[in-house]
């Protein structure tokens, strides 16, 4: 890696670590939950972005490290340490899994996407089901505060955890777009059956990155469920986290390393905004994000991440 792609992700986290020092608490409950979104999307961007294998189903991994991580604590009274590393790992088996069902399979492209829904709707009726998971009552995470727990007295520790979370992932996508293994991935992104011939090991590479993306969104969903404390099946495998994750990597710019956090924190800034300023419409947020969603793809199509090149004349 360069000095200038490490230089990059530290001064962005460096920049947010400071606002606990400052910040309200609302401001800061907006900056974990829109990092935490900015976490799933930067594994939603590791398989679609750099790889090409678009998932509309990442709400299978986000569920299974936050019920994973619940269960663990509330049932087996595991430390919550513990239980989000059992979290991304078992989240990272169920990628695989996933991956190698359908890669086997040689689906790709529209099927690809809906077998991901498909695979993130069956664990949500499961989960709504089995009674180990609280059922359709859910589970609420309620443990003596501590840091064996993962719950501190002082909001600003969780957000610094979610950041240091944040810059692990982004100094691995730095290290990942520069190695071989990221041009392998950008080759099966470009053309499958070309990198194939070129000697690539097309089911090996998307299984790598399908299990990396899986457990990097896993651990997304075993902090969120530190965060709000209570899980239920339509939250933690709703299609909303999978949907959320997308868009914030595609306003950010798909296929970059600072990409999904910098479209995360603009995405929920300006869900914020429509919230005031729609008072009481329901559901106005959701219109901005589609709005935004679809202004990015017409007139910035490589996001916000692009600008930069708009800006000296170059192609968006």
């Amino acid at each position: 890696m360069t000095v200038r792609q490490i230089a990059l992700p530290v001064l962005l986290v460096a920049v947010l670590a400071v606002l606990p020092f400052f910040a309200s608490g609302t401001l800061l409950n907006f900056l974990v939950s829109a990092l935490i979104i900015a976490l799933g999307a930067q594994g939603w961007n590791l398989l679609a972005g750099f790889g090409g294998q678009l998932s509309f189903g990442h709400a299978a991994f986000f569920g299974t490290g936050a019920y994973v991580t619940a269960i663990l604590q509330i049932r087996f009274g595991i430390n919550a340490w513990a239980g989000m590393a059992a979290g991304i790992a078992i989240g990272a088996a169920v990628g695989w899994v996933i991956g190698f069902l359908s890669f086997r399979a040689r689906l790709r492209g529209s099927y690809f996407a809906l077998v991901t829904l498909a695979f993130a709707e069956v664990l949500r009726i499961l989960a709504n089901a089995a009674e180990f998971t609280g059922g359709a009552a859910g589970l609420l995470i309620r443990l003596q505060p501590g840091f064996g727990n993962m719950q501190f007295p002082d909001r600003g520790v969780f957000l610094w955890l979610v950041l240091a979370c944040i810059l692990l992932v982004l100094l691995l996508t730095a290290w990942i777009e520069r190695s071989r293994f990221g041009a392998h991935l950008v080759a099966v992104r470009e053309n499958e059956d070309a990198a194939r011939a070129l000697g690539v090991d097309v089911l090996a590479t998307k299984l790598r990155a399908i299990t990396l993306s899986a457990a990097i969104t896993a651990a997304a969903g075993c902090l969120y469920a530190q965060n709000f404390l209570y899980l239920d099946a339509n939250i933690a495998y709703g299609t909303w986290i999978s949907v959320e994750v997308l868009i914030a990597a595609i306003i950010g710019g798909l296929g970059t390393v600072l990409g999904p956090v910098v479209g995360a924190l603009a995405l929920h800034g300006v869900g914020e905004v429509a919230k005031i300023a729609g008072g009481q419409i329901t559901g106005i947020d959701l219109v901005i994000f589609g709005a935004v969603l679809i202004l990015s793809v017409a007139f910035v199509p490589s996001g916000l991440m692009g600008l930069r090149r708009l800006v000296k004349g170059g192609r968006p």
